[in-house]
């Protein structure tokens, strides 16, 4: 029979399951504390959260979640810890990404990007997506930049024709 703790820990994954758009597993065996508490103060600031359960608890709440059984076999081996993040997809991964520029001790094993299992391989990929504002920043210059034109070019047309009245206004008067 399970005990209340784990059956409470099995129901926070299946909310961290449901409600994340994206979920990196990482395998942190060789981490010391100063590189978890780096690691944990930048998921932070990414508004990510990183959690270690125990494989099986997190295989059932995966499942319960509606992921497919057996599909994290390969995933939920040795040490791991889990990033989920909400709202921007990529924010695990950009944390991952910085953090291995400087340490060697976390490696991926698989990826969750809205409901789909992906392969480890795929993180360098989601690293590299630039993040939701920065397309849409992006989005909002490329829609701006044909009314900018447009408006600079009808504001010269207008100088010039401004230009052209002023030197025949002269002429007349002259």
């Amino acid at each position: 029979m399970a005990n209340q703790h784990n059956i409470d820990i099995v129901k926070d994954l299946e909310l961290k399951f449901k409600d994340s758009k994206g979920i990196i597993f990482t395998n942190y065996s060789g981490m010391n504390v100063k590189q978890a508490t780096s690691i944990r103060n930048e998921f932070s600031r990414s508004n990510v959260e990183f959690f270690v359960s125990k494989n099986t608890l997190t295989k059932i709440a995966a499942y319960n979640s509606g992921l497919e059984k057996g599909s994290f076999d390969k995933i939920l081996t040795g040490q791991v810890a889990i990033a989920y993040s909400k709202n921007d997809p990529s924010a695990p991964a950009k944390v991952i990404k910085e953090f291995l520029k400087e340490n060697e001790c976390l490696s991926v094993t698989g990826l969750i990007i809205d409901g789909e299992i992906f392969e480890p391989n795929k993180f360098k990929q989601l690293a590299d997506l630039p993040s939701r504002e920065e397309l849409l920043t992006k989005l909002v210059l490329c829609l701006n930049s044909p009314m900018t034109s447009l408006a600079s070019v009808l504001g010269s047309s207008m100088q010039k024709v401004a230009t052209v009245l002023g030197a025949v206004k002269n002429s007349k008067e002259n």
